[in-house]
């Protein structure tokens, strides 16, 4: 059987965003949360918090290990795999991959000075300034290679002379309209998830613990504190999250309004548009079995229920992106608010007192909030590339150009897949052993011991 060229180049490519998406959202979500328990732990006097900070951080090494060798993998893969593509665009895009580098290589100095300076200062604020770099490292990580996104999305910086990009501005290439939106949504659903992933570890760990009672009560104390500490950040990080996916929401409807139609199945061109969740489309293309809100998506695209909404008819089948991106767009959206949900379920317990806010039904939702937040960033991550499609460079250079026609492609994709599955299962080995082996509650009674 004779494979196509394009069609693996994407598998790959789709393969290794979505596998390094886990371990990159992780390492820019996660620092903060670090941060934040040391603070808190040096504030309250409470070496709780502490030891939170500390057993975050050995699990946090782990993930960045991983997803150094991932992000390598879509270095290598960007001129393997798509060499017309860097060969067009190589010129625009070096300066924010060379700034994304050495952000990691930042970020890489003082993770190692915050990790084995511990308890080495009088002050201890002293060792809490080192993991404000590594917050700061991470952060820019991803605005860089985001910048990199939107460029795609929204090309800008250049001349085209004869084909090819001239005159290039790489700061005009960066700070393109698409680049505000996107950095302020991929930053907020980073840390909305680092945080949902801490706190779904610390619901699981309650209901599944079994020990001693005094090892439960102990153990259960550490966790319900990161509980209470992060909960609240997630109902905050959530309304951010809300308000950046409204931002994107206003940018699609400007600047890239194939993309929303396609979205939201919005076919002819019309005010007071309709947002249409969930439904399937029939054979004559018209939508069945949906729930209507009457002028949202004019609201949505514009803050005004009146505004004319772009359908569809006025882009050629070519130029229309694949309507499965409904699917994905409405199920990131509905856990986008799912997850504010329970912040809000979680604090109003705690503040009503007579309920409490650790009941087995909460710690069970607070539990499927972490696996639903990474299920939002792919879902997310692919609505942002299918509905680019059928562009590499939206208007200039199509993924069919971009790609490789190599006949090898296929072995690659293979060799990637085996990188994977091989890194993937040592992540999860690693990490089962490093906490499974040194529970919470042991080093918390060698602390008291100590």
């Amino acid at each position: 059987m004779e494979l196509d060229p394009v069609l693996i180049s994407r598998l790959l490519t789709g393969l290794t965003l979505g596998f390094h998406i886990i371990f990159a959202t992780i390492g820019v979500g996660v620092p903060l949360f670090i941060s934040i328990a040391e603070f808190v732990g040096i504030k309250k006097k409470d070496p709780t918090y502490t030891l939170m900070a500390k057993r975050w951080t050995r699990g946090f090494i782990i993930i960045i290990a991983i997803g150094v060798v991932t992000g390598t993998a879509i270095g290598l893969q960007l001129s393997l795999v798509w060499p017309n593509f860097m060969q067009v665009a190589g010129n625009v895009i070096a300066l924010p991959l060379f700034l994304e580098v050495f952000a990691f290589f930042f970020e890489a100095i003082f993770i190692g000075m915050y990790l084995y300076t511990w308890g080495r200062f009088k002050n201890p604020y002293l060792h809490w300034l080192l993991s404000l770099p590594i917050v700061i490292g991470a952060g820019m990580s991803a605005v860089f290679i985001t910048t990199v996104n939107g460029f795609m999305n929204q090309p800008d910086g250049f001349a085209l002379d004869g084909g090819q990009f001239a005159a290039v501005s790489p700061m005009g290439a960066m700070l393109n309209a698409a680049t505000p939106s996107k950095v302020f949504h991929v930053l907020s659903s980073a840390y909305l998830t680092g945080a949902a992933l801490l706190a779904a570890i610390a619901a699981f760990v309650i209901l599944k613990k079994k020990a001693s009672d005094a090892q439960k009560n102990m153990t259960a104390a550490y966790h319900k504190k990161a509980l209470k500490m992060l909960m609240p950040i997630i109902l905050v990080l959530g309304a951010v999250n809300v308000l950046s996916g409204d931002i994107s929401a206003k940018y699609l409807a400007e600047d890239q309004p194939e993309k929303l139609a396609a979205a939201e199945w919005h076919f002819e061109t019309e005010e007071n548009a309709d947002l249409i969740l969930f439904g399937w489309l029939d054979d004559n293309q018209d939508v069945q079995g949906e729930i209507r809100i009457p002028s949202f998506l004019s609201f949505l695209g514009f803050g005004d229920f009146d505004a004319e909404v772009t359908g569809l008819e006025e882009f050629s089948e070519a130029e229309t992106p694949p309507l499965i991106v409904h699917y994905l767009f409405d199920l990131m959206v509905m856990i986008g608010f799912l997850l504010p949900a329970v912040g809000i379920l979680y604090v109003s317990f705690y503040f009503l007192k007579k309920r409490n806010e650790h009941n087995r039904w909460i710690l069970r939702l607070i539990v499927l909030g972490g696996p639903l937040a990474f299920l939002a960033i792919e879902l997310g991550w692919f609505f942002a590339e299918l509905g680019r499609q059928p562009w590499m460079i939206r208007g200039f250079m199509t993924v069919e150009e971009a790609a490789t026609s190599s006949p090898y492609i296929g072995l690659i994709f293979l060799l990637f897949l085996a990188l994977y599955i091989v890194l993937g299962t040592l992540c999860i080995v690693v990490l089962r052993r490093l906490f499974r082996n040194n529970p919470a509650e042991l080093e918390l009674e060698k602390q008291e011991l100590g």
